[in-house]
């Protein structure tokens, strides 16, 4: 069941993430976190997602811009550190609160409401029409870099804030989605280098298979996305995930999860 799952969300998270506004890290880490601790959900997930990157930039990256990936992208790698870091030592603060459901002892850790507030947030912004539409001038590609790769850095939530930023630069469809993943790889690759302490820990406890699982089918949805010619806008499915998000948030901030 945990390979059906994991895999059918990368499956179709990856392809989405082309196009619509929710990307495979929004929708990978809470579904991760159904299965582990979710600072290691959120190292796993990287790990996925950059793998997937990687692919996509076998696929587009002849479309980057390069001075927009410098100007954006190197501030997002530098904050992108900055928030895993953030991350790391929040997952070893003790819990703020435990109480009993029946004769289970659920805690409240600061890791999880972190990121359960992080997943509200965004998840709520996703649903609000006015967020779609909304964009920063040119001149603010370095800040858009910082806030990006920071919250890339602590909770996975990249994608949203890097659209808002690269959407107005006068990129080609091409352009903007290839820049996109070359960014992503970037905040990766800094997010991952701090990640490694938290998997380190995890040693062999690590299911690879599951792992592989997930990623081949990123892989078949990054490929069957970009062989689409439309957009994809799933509207009804778009709001089922935002609430779905919600619900799994609230439950991770609960401790339940």
């Amino acid at each position: 069941m945990d390979y059906f799952l994991l895999g059918l969300v990368a499956l179709i998270g990856s392809g989405l993430t082309l196009f619509s506004g929710f990307g495979l890290g929004t929708i990978l880490v809470p579904v991760f976190a159904l299965f582990f601790p979710i600072e290691i959900a959120i190292a796993l997930t990287a790990i996925v997602h950059f793998l997937n990157n990687l692919f996509k930039l076998a696929l587009l990256s002849k479309h980057a811009d390069m001075c927009i990936v410098l100007r954006f992208g190197i501030p997002a790698l530098l904050a992108a550190y900055v928030g895993a870091k953030i991350l790391v030592s929040f997952s070893h603060l003790p819990a703020l609160y435990t109480y009993h459901i029946s004769d289970n002892a659920l805690s409240i850790e600061p890791v999880k409401l972190v990121v359960a507030v992080l997943i509200i947030v965004f998840a709520i912004l996703e649903l609000m029409p006015r967020f779609a539409k909304v964009s920063f001038d040119k001149k603010y590609l370095p800040l858009g870099g910082i806030l990006s790769g920071f919250f890339g850095g602590l909770s996975g939530h990249q994608g949203a804030l890097r659209s808002m930023f690269l959407i107005k630069v006068g990129l080609t469809k091409e352009a903007y989605i290839a820049t996109g993943v070359v960014v992503a790889v970037l905040i990766d690759i800094s997010r991952i280098v701090v990640y490694t302490s938290i998997l380190r820990g995890l040693g062999n406890n690590i299911n690879y298979t599951l792992m592989a699982v997930v990623t081949l089918c990123a892989f078949a949805g990054a490929y069957t996305g970009n062989k689409l010619v439309k957009k994809i806008t799933i509207e009804t499915l778009h709001i089922i995930v935002a609430v779905m998000l919600l619900i799994i948030a609230v439950l991770l901030g609960m401790g339940v999860i």
